[in-house]
């Protein structure tokens, strides 16, 4: 077996094509040579062999009989591992040193710059009198992003851990004769008309909108992900409370008929929690609730199917009136239902727990009491 040297090296940090050429032609030619008819090497052989092997591919790849000669030696005194290296003293010269190098990391970890936010490639440049190139490959060779930000919340529940538990335990280990259906809404989709047309793409230009728009209404979509196929259940209200809450529980009802047992993940949104919405519950014993952590919409997995809906449905659609916008969506919804994507749920409660416990570490350093859970406020 012949093991190919990497060809993804940069300049000055490996061999070149020819090279590579070279070195797995006499790693060809040593696998054959140097191997009994069983795969094994006899080190008598092995001598009498090497000082037997012709250059013969320097005028098949163009290259000095020197070069090939001294490959071939690194290659039989330290073999294939001898060959990703650049010997010492050979190849490009670092322009600028290690601590150099060092410094730029840390004042964009450490530091900002005067009355911004962040540093950008020609502020810190200009700060530390290197070309912004040089910080552009500092900072890609480090995998430092200080332009980009994300947004996350750690939850405060006081049973975030049982909630947690509870409802990874439905993704990862569903309950046998079944159904695990993830429960939300979203409230408040606007129906935007562009001021002007939006130009079409064409190749070199991107589609482009206007930047203003015009409110046409509201709408709220109900929807519910059934966990094993993908598919979506859904409809559209002008309002999310209870009632509507409760004229949604009856289609799901509708929707699985008879003693099935409906597990449904929700958030803590007041809606869920209604004493009317309890109350239909109890009478309909074969739905369970499972409640998510205070902040942690991200393991309610309808979310993820409501993000595919704003991109690919909503986000740049032209709607004159509501009914535009609940078509719209309801076209989305059957595109889904025809070809359902479901969504796999692969981490253990292990990991988010190690995860969550160092984000709460350095939060705690930054600011000491603010991961702290939270009290329930007094009933007056």
């Amino acid at each position: 077996m012949v093991i190919e040297p990497p060809l993804s090296w940069g300049y000055g940090q490996g061999m070149s094509a020819f090279r590579h050429r070279t070195v797995k032609n006499c790693a060809v030619d040593r696998s054959a040579r140097h191997s009994t008819a069983g795969g094994v090497a006899l080190p008598y052989r092995l001598g009498r062999r090497r000082r037997g092997i012709r250059c013969r591919h320097c005028p098949e790849l163009s290259v000095n009989r020197n070069t090939v000669i001294l490959w071939r030696k690194r290659f039989a005194d330290e073999g294939l591992d001898g060959l990703w290296d650049i010997a010492p003293g050979r190849g490009r010269k670092p322009r600028y040193s290690i601590d150099k190098i060092a410094a730029i990391v840390d004042a964009t970890l450490q530091t900002k710059p005067a009355g911004r936010t962040h540093w950008s490639c020609r502020t810190l440049a200009h700060s530390q009198g290197v070309s912004k190139s040089t910080v552009n490959n500092i900072w890609r060779a480090h995998n430092l992003q200080p332009h980009r930000t994300k947004t996350f919340e750690l939850s405060r529940d006081p049973k975030f851990l049982e909630k947690m538990t509870d409802v990874v335990g439905l993704y990862l280990n569903p309950p046998q004769q079944a159904i695990v259906l993830c429960v939300d809404e979203k409230s408040q989709i606007q129906a935007l008309d562009r001021t002007q047309p939006g130009l079409p793409i064409k190749p070199g230009r991107c589609g482009t909108r206007t930047h203003d728009y015009k409110r046409n209404g509201t709408t709220t979509r109900f929807a519910a992900l059934e966990t094993l196929q993908g598919k979506v259940i859904g409809e559209c209200h002008e309002r999310h409370r209870h009632q509507e809450f409760l004229k949604f529980l009856r289609r799901l009802d509708t929707e699985f008929p008879g003693d099935v047992p409906l597990h449904l993940i929700m958030d803590n949104y007041g809606t869920h929690k209604h004493a009317k919405v309890k109350a239909w519950l109890k009478r309909h014993p074969r739905f369970v609730s499972h409640f998510v952590p205070t902040s942690s919409n991200w393991m309610n997995l309808v979310e993820r199917w409501f993000g595919h809906l704003d991109n690919q449905a909503i986000r740049r659609g032209v709607f004159l009136s509501v009914a535009d916008l609940q078509a719209s969506i309801a076209a989305f919804l059957q595109a889904w239902n025809e070809n359902p994507q479901p969504f796999v749920w692969t981490a253990t409660v292990e990991s988010i727990q190690e995860k969550l416990t160092r984000r709460r570490r350095t939060l705690e350093q930054i600011q000491p009491g603010c991961t702290s859970p939270k009290s329930r406020k007094r009933q007056r």
